[in-house]
Order: structure tokens, then sequence, then C-alpha cells
């Protein structure tokens, strides 16, 4: 499911128009976006938890070459899904 997927199911399932709709995702989107630049967890019971984890620098090999290369440390979002939606998958 993609984006426009999404939105036109989100319409649908709460009676809204599809620009409605867009807009609530959009803000979902940009809320949980600066929640997690913040470092801060965004917690949706039953669905799932959004946080930021570290990452730290490693070495690892170009495919290609051989050659080992340096990963830089960063900082990636991680999702654990919850145990309504676990089950329900």
């Amino acid at each position: 499911m993609n984006k426009a997927e999404l939105i036109d199911a989100m319409a649908a399932s709460a009676g809204l128009t599809k620009a409605d709709a867009k807009k609530a995702l959009d803000a979902f989107i940009d809320s949980t976006s600066g929640a997690l630049k913040k470092g801060d967890k965004v917690a949706l019971v039953g669905f799932g938890t959004f946080s930021v984890a570290e990452r730290s620098a490693r070495t690892g090999r170009n495919p290609q070459t051989g050659k080992e290369i340096k990963i830089a440390a960063k900082k990636v979002a991680k999702f654990k899904a919850g145990s309504e939606l676990a089950g329900a998958v």
C-alpha cells in the first residue's frame, strides 16, 4: 500500500474527504518526525512504538571490490509493533 492508497483507505474508513484524510496523514507524519528529531518516542498503544536508535561506527566491505570501508555512526528510526498489531498480522 502506498501513500495514495492509504489516504483512500483512511477516507473511506473514517468517512472523511480525501483532502481531509491527506491533511490528517501529513499531520501525523510531521508530528512523528518532529518528535523523533527531538529524540522522543511516539507510542501508540496496541499499534506500536516509533523510536530513535544510535548505530555505532563500523567497518564494512564493498561487495564489488572487497575493500574495507568505514561506515560512520548515525541515528536511525525504529518501529516496534505492539501486541495487537503483531497478533493481527
